[in-house]
């Protein structure tokens, strides 16, 4: 470990030095590049240091027991105790940081929620996690833009799909991937029959320009009138616009923007992603299973959490955790949880790492 944290500190110092290079600041995307990734080893790194200064810490007090008189030797004991605690919580801390990371971790990320089983009520709860996810994204400090949609009259959707954008977005949003589960009273219910329905979410990490190229003889592109609940601009001008991709047969529209310009880009990131989530999942397929099952992998085929109207609580079955605070949790309050699934998959990496 402490060859790699050496290796991670060589980097960086390199890294630092070419920050200063005067060619290298005449490259504004070579520039950006570095200052990404010498922003993302400075933590690391203050940790390593913060560790050679407790190991340092020992050493003097070492010295003192050996020297000092029996005062000194007193205030160098203690000295020693809280110096080598600190050095097991930042060897610790260092073990972790140390772990692989998913190299989507930063990136924006597409979420797509779809009604599953249960008709209308299916879709009112799609509405319902769109709400939960972006009043989350906000308390977060990350940014939502609806790109697309599909609603039902009774304030439903059948289908949505919106960005988040912002620094770790992919991190926190990847552990929703999956079937959701809904036991409540429909209002539409006369009797107060309980049902269950579905919804599915996909969470995509944004693709980069460079991680996907699509060539342009392969898109077929169309405007149409935008649809929706209504308002001046719905209906009255060709701004939305349906992509087709031709090799895959993947059709993605926007309507959002009232400028089929920015429809059009918004398409062609929308298609971007999903092709990389493709991409993504075809390599995911040849990974061991035991690999597969890990917390976080996102697999939409699982069901991986019950909201329980009549008992108030939530239930995320991939770690067994129960909160109590439906209310709470609807509004946005999810960090706890997400940060839990988090936790556990760091200590299914390290158990993967020990074995």
């Amino acid at each position: 470990m402490l060859q790699k944290l050496q290796q991670a500190e060589d980097k960086y110092l390199h890294l630092e030095a070419s920050l200063s290079d005067p060619v290298i600041a005449g490259d504004p995307a070579k520039c950006a590049q570095i200052a990404k990734e010498y922003k993302s080893l400075t933590p690391i790194i203050e940790k390593y240091r913060a560790f050679k200064s407790a190991q340092t810490r020992i050493d003097e007090a070492l010295l003192l027991l050996e020297e000092g008189d029996e005062e000194l030797r007193a205030l160098a004991n203690e000295e020693l105790r809280e110096a080598k605690e600190l050095t097991e919580t930042l060897k610790s801390e260092l073990t972790v940081m140390l772990l692989p990371r998913d190299p989507n971790d930063e990136k924006n990320v597409m979420v797509e929620i779809r009604a599953g089983a249960g008709g209308e009520e299916a879709a009112l709860f799609a509405a319902v996690l769109y709400r939960m996810y972006t009043m989350y994204a906000a308390s977060a400090g990350f940014r939502c833009s609806l790109l697309s949609e599909n609603p039902t009259e009774l304030g439903g959707y059948r289908q949505l799909t919106f960005q988040v954008e912002g620094e770790g977005a992919y991190s926190r949003f990847k552990f929703e991937s999956g079937v959701h589960r809904v036991q409540r009273v429909p209002e539409t219910e006369s009797q107060g029959r309980i049902q269950t329905s579905t919804a599915t979410v996909a969470v995509l990490p944004e693709a980069e320009e460079v991680s996907i190229e699509i060539n342009p003889a392969d898109l077929v592109f169309e405007s149409c009138k935008s649809s929706g609940a209504g308002g001046q601009h719905i209906n009255k001008t060709e701004s939305a616009v349906r992509l087709t991709h031709k090799p895959t047969g993947i059709v993605v529209e926007c309507q959002e923007e009232r400028s089929q310009f920015k429809n059009k880009d918004k398409a062609l990131r929308m298609l971007r992603t999903i092709l990389y989530d493709q991409k993504q999942r075809e390599q995911a397929d040849a990974i061991a299973s035991d690999r597969r099952r890990q917390v976080g992998t996102g697999d939409r085929s699982e069901r991986i959490r019950t909201y329980n109207y009549p008992q108030g609580r939530i239930t995320d079955h991939r770690i067994g955790l129960t909160i109590h605070s439906i209310d709470r949790f609807l509004d946005g309050d999810i960090g706890a949880m997400i940060d839990a699934l988090a936790t556990a998959e760091t200590a299914e990496k390290l158990k993967n790492q020990e074995g």
